[in-house]
């Protein structure tokens, strides 16, 4: 070739991320049908915003910009600076979160963060002073400051949105309407906690920067966000993905797809993370190191991250795991749901199924025979606000130290969502956590997973919230999948099984038999479903559900015997009062049948079958630098051989991240 020929060439197309994209192709005929058909369901299902919302949204944000310029401004004066200066005195407002990435909906709050001088401190100037403001207002409601956050925040309504408002204070006396929160130097001389509050635009920013469609990104993002909150596993306090989290593995796939469409990177996202080979982090660009002092996510230097279970690299200096809160038993949930979602595109690409069948609920209450019940109480509404935020950010303890004192054989899958039973008169609201054994997991007849301890442990540590009043008390209570109290369901009906969880789920316990608490021995319940007859898809019809009483803080066992039984031993039981308690009679003993898990046989995942998967997944190695690299996705499209999908120009090697064994596709098994 001359070199003129050199010069004229065009040059290489721009690479996002730290690897190679998987695939270069563009949307087909079809892809772009299925595309049209994504985003009609999207706009029917509500999840665009009107213009006369937008507009009020604008209208609040300003309004809260010049309340903030006004407190700068008022405190700067009372504390003696010149004329000038008080002048000059200034604080900015930028967003972050689903309103600044574009894909909020009707009703969304707005993240947002007030940026303001040195000497205006978060403890008593932005919680205390900007707070005296913002209650005396009358469009302010449902105030509530949260100062022991990991990022401390202050939650509100104005006019009727909610806001949820982070400060930071940089090192410097004016902050000016140019300012760059992407430039570094906002970081200089500031605490951990403002380095966290910044990092929400900053990482934001970055996000957008980093896919090479922001409208492509936007419309797939805002999908999946409404896939997650609709099969459960949209709550970051709880243990599950948030809206960051879901931002950047959302973000990636873009990467490793630049040229897809909305309804292509949908089904390629599925594709993907069925087959992510979980703790090999998730990262839009290299980890980056300065000489500011804070610590990045770094599992060859840190301890800590090596325990983590879905490292999602945030983009922004530093480099944090933005989801270090999921644990072993939330990740097994959602690795499910992926699989699920999987399997539901696939059907859509062959035509089988249409995009809405994606969107079914999950029927957490027809999951599980086995539920922990948490209900709050407190005197009055504004009590539950705080008492039930304080509850429900600790929930995930839970977890962990049922996890931790059953040695991760008994597994909790709490459910982000929490209930209302209206009846009552008292301030109450309830989360509901199902309870199985672990998949695969050999229990030796008679073993009892005692978790008597974990539940003290947890409310000992619920008590200890500073800002308790009287009547703020909790409850945990053991009930088996038909003592679920019917305000769960919709106009108090219990829905029949669904065909497609049934058929995830077979019935084992056929045979099996179970201890109650007057030591006799009883067949399996009445209410198992028969599941042997072919899958179909059927309409769901109510069904009508006898009110069974909860067993509150019941004492019970873990027992596993021949039958498989799994019984856990929680606190003798105490009943809140008659507010709480449901009608009818108590048991004297809270019994918990056989729940069982089975390896089934491998399906098949995406173009390839679980065994073609397994040979992918043992593709991990170090190349001739030593760059971590990972062979996961060399199949995931056709003539696209990667090598290096997960490589990590940080230079992370193979034995940091710990591996994880491979997981064949569970059949699980549960019984009425």
């Amino acid at each position: 070739m001359s070199s003129s020929e050199r010069m004229s060439s065009p040059p290489p197309p721009k690479q996002y991320g730290v690897t190679k994209p998987i695939s270069m192709a563009g949307p087909t005929e079809a892809d772009m049908q299925r595309n049209r058909e994504l985003e009609k369901f999207l706009v029917e299902a509500g999840l665009y915003e009107s213009k006369e919302e937008d507009a009020k949204r604008e209208q609040v944000l300003g309004r809260i910009r010049q309340i903030a310029k006004d407190w700068v401004k008022e405190l700067t004066r009372l504390r003696g600076y010149s004329d000038q200066m008080v002048e000059d005195a200034n604080a900015l407002i930028f967003t972050f979160g689903s309103y600044r990435l574009g894909v909020h909906g009707p009703g969304a709050d707005i993240d947002a963060l007030c940026v303001g001088p040195s000497y205006v401190s978060r403890e008593e100037d932005f919680f205390f002073i900007l707070h005296n403001i913002l209650a005396e207002m009358e469009e302010v409601t449902e105030l509530q400051p949260v100062l022991d956050a990991h990022v401390p925040v202050m939650k509100f309504k104005f006019d009727g949105l909610s806001i949820d408002l982070l400060y930071a204070s940089i090192s410097r006396l004016v902050v000016r309407e140019d300012l760059d929160i992407s430039d570094m130097s906002v970081l200089y001389d500031v605490d951990e906690p403002t380095v966290r509050s910044l990092n929400g635009c900053r990482v934001a920013d970055q996000i957008l920067k980093l896919v090479p469609n922001v409208e492509h990104f936007c419309t797939t993002l805002r999908c999946l966000k409404f896939w997650a909150k609709r099969r459960g596993v949209y709550s970051n306090v709880t243990g599950f993905l948030g809206g960051v989290n879901w931002a950047l593995l959302v973000a990636r796939v873009c990467q490793l797809y630049p040229n897809a469409v909305p309804s292509m990177l949908v089904s390629r996202f599925f594709r993907v993370y069925t087959m992510w080979r979980w703790p090999n982090p998730v990262m839009l660009c290299a980890i980056e190191e300065a000489e500011l002092g804070f610590s990045v996510w770094d599992p060859r230097k840190n301890r800590r991250d090596k325990t983590h279970h879905m490292p999602i690299i945030t983009p922004a200096y530093p480099c944090m795991n933005s989801s270090y809160n999921v644990s072993t038993s939330t990740l097994r949930v959602m690795m499910d749901q992926f699989q699920y979602g999987n399997t539901i595109c696939e059907e859509v690409e062959l035509n089988k199924a249409q995009w809405s069948a994606l969107f079914e609920p999950y029927l957490f209450f027809e999951s599980y025979r086995n539920y922990l019940q948490v209900d709050i109480v407190a005197a009055n509404a504004d009590d539950l606000l705080a008492w039930k935020g304080w509850v429900e950010s600790r929930l995930r303890q839970l977890t962990l130290m049922i996890e931790r004192d059953t040695y991760g054989k008994l597994q909790c899958h709490p459910y982000p969502h929490e209930y209302v039973d209206t009846s009552k008169p008292c301030a109450h609201c309830a989360f509901f956590m199902g309870l199985q054994r672990k998949p695969g997991e050999v229990v030796q007849e008679g073993q009892q997973f005692d978790i008597r301890g974990s539940v003290e442990e947890f409310k000992l540590s619920i008590n200890m919230y500073m800002f308790w009043k009287p009547g703020m008390e909790i409850c945990v209570s053991h009930i088996r999948r038909k003592q679920i109290p019917p305000y769960v369901f919709p106009e108090g009906y219990k829905r029949t099984r669904h065909p497609r969880l049934a058929s995830q789920q077979r019935s084992s316990e056929n045979g099996n038999e179970y201890q109650t608490g007057s030591g006799l021995k009883r067949k399996k319940d009445p209410e198992s479903v028969d599941q042997d007859g072919p899958e179909k898809r059927q309409s769901i019809s109510p069904q009508k559900q006898d009110s069974l009483s909860p067993e509150h803080l019941a004492p019970s066992s873990v027992r596993s015997g021949t039958g498989s039984n799994v019984e856990p031993v929680i606190p003798d039981k105490r009943v809140l009062n008659q507010e709480i308690a449901e009608g009818g009679d108590v048991s004297n003993s809270s019994v918990i049948t056989s729940v069982t898990s089975e390896v089934g046989s491998c399906e098949d995942v995406g173009n390839e079958s679980v065994a073609d998967s397994q040979s992918l997944l043992e593709n991990r190695h170090l190349d001739g630098n030593g760059a971590f690299q990972d062979g996961v996705h060399e199949e995931l499209e056709p003539n696209a051989g990667l090598g290096s999908v997960l490589q990590s120009t940080s230079g992370i090697d193979s034995e940091t991240v710990v591996q994880k064994p491979v997981m064949s596709r569970l059949s699980l098994t549960s019984t009425a």
